[in-house]
Formats: C-alpha cells, structure tokens, sequence
C-alpha cells in the first residue's frame, strides 16, 4: 500500500480525535507515527528509521537581539552537531531561523540535544524547535 497524503490527513485528524483537543503536538506526532508503522505501507519506512542520529530541522524564532546564532551555533557545536544549512531572516524586530544539523557524530541523542537547545532558549527568551527530518517532512506533507 502506498501512502497518500490524504491517508495522513485522515490519520491524523483520527488521532487529534481520539487524543482530544487536549493533545500536544508531540503526543500526535507519536501516535501517527505509531499507526503507519504498524501499516504495511510501500513508500515509507519509519520502522528502521533512528531518530537518534541523522538530520535534524531546527526552527528558532523571537525578538531579535546581538548574539543569538552565536548562542545557538555554540550550543550545536558543544553537542557534537554539524550545521548543513542556515537561514536567518530579520523583520523589524523579529528574527526567524531554520537550520538543517547533522546529529550524527554526536554522542548525545536527539532528545538530549533538544534538552540542550531548550536551556539555549531560556537564557536567550526565545523558542527552538529541533525535529528528526523525517518526521518533519512527513508531517509538513499535511
């Protein structure tokens, strides 16, 4: 069977059903990804996929202040991560940025580096993402 993005779609909003409005993004996120694995689907392999090492989607946004990607680049190159891409975007007061890293090399796995990340984000009064690239791509096809 191949998955569609209307499968996702129906999935999705199957869980967010079941979970109640009270689920967090996390919560289903995980349960999605628990009902196609358990799927015999054709186009995606979740199944032998880690999500402890690989690329990593980070998104960062807040009020824009000196020092920022200097924080976060730090932090990243502390945790043994590799940044593959970087765009930043400053609008008026605001800054945004999205970095694709490369958890690889990293003897830390990607819960304890988004624990890292959240720190970062404290001190700095900003928000971080960090997402395994899989599960960012298959849940941005919603």
């Amino acid at each position: 069977m191949k998955i569609t993005e209307d499968i996702i779609r129906k999935i999705t909003l199957e869980t967010i059903e079941e979970l109640g409005l009270g689920a967090t993004k996390d919560e289903i996120k995980n349960a999605v990804r628990s009902k196609i694995e358990t799927m015999n689907v054709d186009n995606i392999d979740l199944k032998n996929k880690s999500l402890d090492s690989g690329r990593v989607i980070l998104t960062s946004f807040g009020l824009n202040k000196p020092g920022i990607v200097a924080a976060v680049t730090k932090a990243l190159a502390e945790n043994g991560c590799d940044i593959l891409d970087l765009s930043q975007k400053i609008m008026g007061d605001f800054f945004t940025m999205i970095m694709i890293i490369d958890i690889t090399a990293s003897p830390k796995d990607l819960s304890e580096v988004q624990s890292e990340m959240q720190k970062v984000a404290e001190d700095l009064k900003i928000k971080i993402y960090l997402q395994h690239e899989d599960v960012f791509r298959f849940m941005h096809r919603i």
